[in-house]
């Protein structure tokens, strides 16, 4: 399964390469999860294979433990459902495919069963009421227009570096009273805790390991700040004075906040970066947006489908069960592939098109369902909103002038750079 970008292959040849290799290569040799084939974005024909032959199929050819891979829209959603089922614990293994490496096996509120999960949970969501939403909006808004009208014309620059993290990583500081000239640390941090060996974002396990030490310092300070002060309006704070957190050893706040940095993160950058993309490769989606930008509000959870910034969540069977007629054993690790889900055509219209005045939008899986639930989606769906409102004011289109370089991984579906114009 490993399809490489050569120097001089064009998409369509690399495309119909992986369509070649995903319907000769028999089933039992399927690992779904490779990396490479994420980077390339070539995944779409394995996927749509085991949609097609073997919906819940199981992979015994990976360099990691053997999985279960569950790729139909409707199986997902019992899976995601069940949490009595399924467990996400990280004592189990965790929500990523790979199992979490011992010593950042930090213990995060998504990464908890039951009744810890909600009573966790429930500590961080007064930030994403829809009061505190709309005074939220206001500085969105302006922080926006600064951005937009800071950037170049007729000159090539990377949209993810100047937009995307931008944008993202300034409202992160603001959602936990972080130094606002330290921001980038955050965007960081992101990224090395959700590094792949072979992916270039890190030189060495040791660099890992003293980056997020650093991580787990700095947060610690701030924690210890917020503790003996009256309560504030920031997620630190927010926990700081909670009964349900307020007490949490140093591991589970270091896996609360690499969870809030990631969710902040990782969702919102990666579908600003791919709504760019997409409007592009589909230029007849974007005169429709010019012509009508109220199809904002369909558009915004259209890209969130399209792009799925997180490809997949893994669960761990806690007894035996059953999925779509296959048996599960206690213990197998179970991948949701939302990013498979959102293109099932039995539950999604032409599901492979990117269609902005979709009838039913938000249908998608990419925020999961159940208990998990990705607790910050409104607030995603918010940025994007406005970026395109304030977009659509400044400029006649945004070109992409190359391709994009995507993220090494099978877990965050990134864009990590995305060489764009703007006409003058």
């Amino acid at each position: 399964m490993n399809i490489q970008t050569a120097p001089g292959v064009n998409r369509h040849e690399l495309l119909r390469a992986a369509r070649e290799a995903a319907y000769s290569m028999p089933l039992e040799d399927f690992h779904p999860g490779a990396p490479q084939l994420f980077r390339n974005d070539t995944l779409w024909p394995y996927f749509e294979r085991l949609r097609k032959e073997a919906p819940v199929h199981y992979c015994t050819k990976s360099p990691i433990e053997p999985y279960w891979s569950v790729t139909k829209y409707n199986d997902i959603m019992h899976v995601d459902t069940n949490h009595g089922i399924f467990s996400s614990d990280v004592s189990l293994g965790g929500i990523s495919i790979r199992d979490v490496p011992p010593g950042y096996d930090w213990p995060s509120f998504i990464a908890m069963d039951q009744p810890r999960h909600s009573a966790q949970r429930k500590t961080v969501q007064p930030m994403f009421t829809p009061t505190h939403l709309d005074e939220l909006a206001i500085l969105i808004r302006e922080r926006t227009g600064r951005v937009l009208d800071s950037l170049p014309r007729n000159e090539t620059f990377n949209f993810v570096d100047l937009v995307s993290i931008e944008l993202t990583t300034q409202m992160l500081a603001t959602l936990f009273d972080f130094p606002f000239e330290e921001r980038r640390k955050l965007t960081r941090w992101s990224d090395v805790s959700t590094a792949l060996p072979k992916g270039g974002v890190v030189e060495s396990a040791e660099q890992r390991r003293a980056e997020m030490d650093e991580c787990a310092a700095y947060f610690a300070k701030l924690w210890n700040e917020r503790v003996n002060a009256e309560p504030r309006n920031d997620l630190i704070s927010m926990m700081a004075h909670n009964e349900a957190t307020r007490y949490m050893d140093p591991d589970n706040l270091m896996g609360n906040i690499i969870l809030l940095i990631v969710g902040g993160n990782d969702t919102t950058r990666n579908t600003m970066s791919g709504s760019v993309l997409a409007l592009n490769e589909h230029p007849e989606q974007y005169k429709k947006l010019r012509e009508n930008p109220d199809l904002i509000d369909t558009m915004v959870p259209e890209v969130i489908r399209w792009q799925t910034p997180l490809a997949h969540m893994r669960r761990t069977a806690l007894v035996d069960t059953e999925i779509g007629g296959k048996k599960i054993r206690k213990g197998d690790r179970v991948v949701m592939w939302y990013v498979s889900g959102n293109r099932d055509e039995e539950v999604i219209e032409r599901p492979n098109e990117f269609i902005i005045d979709r009838a039913r939008p938000k249908i998608h899986l990419s925020f999961g369902f159940g208990i998990h639930r990705c607790v910050g989606k409104r607030l995603a769906e918010l940025q994007l909103k406005i970026v395109w409102q304030e977009i659509l004011k400044r400029f006649e289109r945004i070109e992409v002038v190359g391709e994009p370089k995507r993220v090494y991984s099978s877990f965050v579906r990134g864009i990590e750079s995305l060489p764009v114009r703007i006409p003058a």
